[in-house]
């Protein structure tokens, strides 16, 4: 199945090519085939496609390189998705800058389920590690999808509350299990490495209990610094909500709050210590009108 999708492999690879602009090929071309096909003269023409990036889109090095990519996923059970097909979220697909195309490891068939993001500190506080294991755990039992980006701290310890509900359920009642929500990561590199490290049994788990890993961002693609708030704006996209749990006052959390906002998404925040740094930007935002809760019976989406 992999090979079938050898266009969408190619037209991930092609450097410099942002996704307004493939948004545009798309429109034209309808397919990644028809362009792959394209020659240099026709490219060309089209407006706001220099000379550059003809090139790039002509590269042999790029087109060889997808049989490893395809050889590579094969083994390792990656998959890729398009905007076009029928398992791509349907939120996703509504904010400003939708990728074009997503790798996905583990379980394609629940991105459209209902989910909320949970999101906040890398380092955690006690209490800020026990608030998300509690909110990942019941959300998920009540059906709901927990989204987070796998870094540690808040979204780490929401995707253990998360995977504790799934493991629980399996071993009850298998209707239960596949009710439960699932857990997502969506991660800043490419799918053949993990990030952090020592998330690896975790992503492991992930998989292994129903849920999945994706991102926008091809096989070898290592772990920057500007790949993070590109990643914040799918995890708050796909997202029915996004629920804040501990976020210092200048912190790549509100940068996730920022897309939700624009995305029109509600804002919940759970109220911290007015002693701990971890507090100041989660109760600067209940003063801005985000929705203060205390359980996760008062998220509604």
């Amino acid at each position: 199945m992999v090979e079938d999708k050898k266009y969408w492999i190619w037209f991930s690879l092609i450097k410099g090519l942002g996704n307004k602009r493939k948004k545009k090929l798309l429109e034209i071309y309808r397919s990644p085939e028809r362009i792959y096909c394209l020659k240099k003269d026709e490219l060309l023409k089209i407006r706001g496609i220099g000379t550059q990036i003809v090139d790039n889109i002509l590269d042999e090095k790029i087109k060889e390189a997808v049989n490893k990519h395809i050889y590579y996923m094969e083994k390792n059970n990656i998959d890729i998705i398009s905007i076009v097909d029928k398992y791509y979220p349907q939120y996703l697909k509504q904010i400003y800058d939708p990728p074009i195309s997503l790798y996905i490891k583990g379980n394609k068939e629940i991105l459209n389920n209902k989910g909320i993001a949970i999101i906040g500190c890398r380092e955690a506080s006690e209490y800020g590690k026990k608030v998300s294991k509690y909110f990942g755990y019941n959300l998920s039992k009540v059906g709901i999808n927990i989204i987070s980006g796998l870094a540690k701290g808040v979204d780490s310890y929401s995707h253990v509350g998360n995977c504790c509900s799934v493991l629980e359920e399996s071993y009850s009642h298998v209707d239960n299990y596949k009710r439960c929500g699932k857990p997502i990561a969506v991660v800043g590199n490419g799918l053949d490495m993990v990030y952090p490290k020592t998330n690896q049994k975790l992503e492991q788990k992930i998989i292994e209990l129903g849920g999945c890993i994706i991102s926008e961002y091809s096989i070898g693609t290592k772990p920057q610094k500007m790949h993070f708030p590109a990643r914040n704006r799918i995890i708050s996209g796909m997202s029915n909500g996004v629920l804040v749990i501990e976020a210092k006052e200048k912190s790549g959390t509100l940068i996730t709050v920022d897309f939700a906002l624009e995305q029109g998404k509600d804002v919940y925040v759970v109220p911290g210590n007015i002693n701990s740094i971890n507090s100041v930007g989660t109760n600067e935002l209940i003063k801005q009108g985000a929705k203060l809760i205390t359980t996760y019976k008062e998220i509604e989406i």
